[in-house]
């Protein structure tokens, strides 16, 4: 059987802001189907069903690099100002410790320290894009956390250390945004940095791994960088995934606006 074959992708996909597709935010309709709609495709990337998903969301920051170890992890509604509804809402998907133990020992061999949570949730980043794609929670799934400091150059290697779950029925999404900037969300002059810096992203994303990631690390050297990212945590996921494609080319999968600014999402590899 192939490298290929066994070989599981990896995504970066954008899971726009709090609760958006479950309640009414005052988003363009167009924005808003467009994203589920993408979202919803992402679960035929794999196309053999992963054994588990490892989440790699904006939304988890801890001193080393942190995994969920609950066999059943509940939910953690890390946003605030939302209609009741949006404190209801569910994706029982089960935990993994075993995978959780062993994303722990590569992160280990690759000389990361690294921590374990059993009480901690599956947050927004994880649970508002899994619950369109994955709506019945069927596919095991253990988040985790960036580690603080957020240096785009650790990220990269710590995705490097999870590539050998590819290679063992693990589908890894990365959950951030290619713009995160709160204030300027629906702001129309925030539009051309958007552009600017997707523009870039794009370009950046179309070189062979080596010359990318060496690109990523260098992210503020980019037009609009600290306009699409005053802080950086949204963009790190994207950091995480590219390391853990290894060679792999990246796919632009998606491409729109959310907020009125520009976003977009990458795949790298496929399973077979």
């Amino acid at each position: 059987m192939s490298e290929t074959v066994n070989l599981m992708p990896v995504a970066f996909v954008p899971h726009g802001g709090g609760p958006w597709p479950f309640v009414e935010m005052g988003l363009p309709r167009d924005e808003v189907d467009a994203l589920i709609a993408y979202l919803r495709s992402v679960r035929a990337l794999p196309t053999r069903p992963p054994r588990a998903l490892l989440v790699v969301s904006a939304h988890w920051e801890e001193p080393v690099p942190t995994l969920m170890t609950s066999a059943r992890p509940p939910m953690l509604y890390d946003y605030y100002g939302f209609p009741p509804e949006s404190y209801q809402l569910t994706w029982p998907a089960p935990g993994d410790p075993a995978l959780a133990r062993r994303t722990a020992e590569l992160l280990d061999k690759a000389g990361f320290r690294t921590a374990y949570d059993d009480r901690r949730g599956y947050d927004h980043g994880a649970f508002v894009p899994l619950k369109i794609t994955y709506p019945d929670a069927d596919v095991p799934a253990v988040q985790l956390s960036l580690k603080q400091g957020l240096d785009p150059l650790e990220h990269i290697a710590l995705g490097r250390a999870l590539a050998p779950l590819r290679h063992e029925g693990i589908f890894v999404v990365a959950s951030g945004m290619t713009f995160h900037n709160l204030r300027a969300f629906r702001d129309p002059r925030a539009l051309p940095y958007s552009e600017a810096f997707d523009g870039w992203l794009r370009d950046v994303m179309s070189h062979p791994a080596a010359v990318r990631n060496r690109e990523l690390a260098d992210w503020t050297s980019a037009p609009g960088a600290r306009v699409a990212h005053p802080r950086e945590e949204h963009l790190l996921p994207l950091m995480v995934a590219s390391g853990a494609a290894g060679e792999d080319a990246a796919t632009l999968a998606f491409t729109g606006t959310f907020g009125g600014a520009r976003l977009s999402a990458y795949h790298f590899g496929a399973a077979l």
